[in-house]
């Protein structure tokens, strides 16, 4: 079984797609959103936050867990990593993030990059980190946009309200003449036509969900002792931390994916 873990709903930008891409699998989605955003809290909540939901989804049987988060994916993935991936573990399971093939992704194709995300992933720098460990040469411009996560979380992104605030927070980008701009968090997709049409043609909009599908196949593909654990019965289950019809409608409104009513958890 894989599982997508998030802070709410920004992950299920990147699990539409990989269950488009792999639908044979039994999957899992975890929407961790009375605690959102992730991007507001300390690094000690984060990890705290993330290893209560590796240990939740390790306890449902889960070989693969894909962090569908950029917050937790910069401040605790290596931290989850190194505590639940020992020994025989480490051959049994695995942990993953969305970082790294967005990284790999941009790293060869563009030359000035800009990146903006939750205050927690932009102070992390971790972005500028792993496209610096492919190339050097590439220009990488931060800007936090904390606003942006509450106004998605409570179906706002579509308001006037929400453009007036992310056209602030661009503006410093604009003025860089980018090649590229990172949506350095998986909610912001659901902002990507306002984005598009602020930072102009020719500035490309990076999203991780597409990318993150073709990573994760490659990764089963060269890891066939992980991919022959994995379930293959086509189940959908999604949990939530808050309120089930409000996610079931967020879901359906907004992804166009007819789904159970979640299963609301507590971690």
């Amino acid at each position: 079984m894989i599982a997508l873990f998030d802070s709410g709903y920004g992950g299920l930008t990147v699990l539409k797609p990989i269950m488009e891409l792999l639908p044979e699998y039994d999957y899992i989605y975890l929407g961790d959103n009375a605690r959102a955003p992730y991007g507001s809290h300390s690094p000690e909540n984060i990890k705290k936050f993330s290893e209560e939901a590796v240990e939740y989804l390790f306890g449902r049987g889960v070989t693969l867990i894909l962090f569908a988060c950029n917050t937790a994916s910069s401040v605790a993935l290596r931290h989850v990593q190194q505590k639940y991936l020992k020994g025989k573990d480490e051959k049994n399971r695995k942990i993953l993030g969305v970082l790294i093939p967005v990284a790999e992704e941009v790293s060869g194709k563009f030359n000035n990059v800009g990146v903006v995300g939750t205050r927690s992933t932009i102070n992390s720098e971790s972005y500028i980190k792993e496209i610096h460990k492919l190339n050097k040469d590439v220009k990488v411009t931060q800007k936090a946009t904390p606003l942006l996560v509450p106004f998605i979380e409570e179906d706002w992104h579509k308001k006037p309200e929400a453009t007036s605030i992310l056209k602030k927070y661009l503006r410093s980008l604009k003025s860089k003449n980018l090649d590229a701009l990172i949506l350095g968090c998986t909610h912001y997709p659901l902002m990507k036509r306002s984005f598009a049409k602020i930072m102009g043609k020719k500035t490309k909009i990076i999203t991780s969900g597409k990318i993150t599908a073709k990573s994760l196949k490659g990764y089963l593909e060269r890891h066939p002792e992980i991919e022959k654990k994995l379930s293959k019965g086509k189940k959908r289950e999604f949990l939530t931390t808050d309120d089930p019809k409000i996610f079931k409608a967020f879901t359906e409104k907004h992804f166009g994916m007819k789904i159970k009513t979640p299963t609301k958890i507590s971690l």
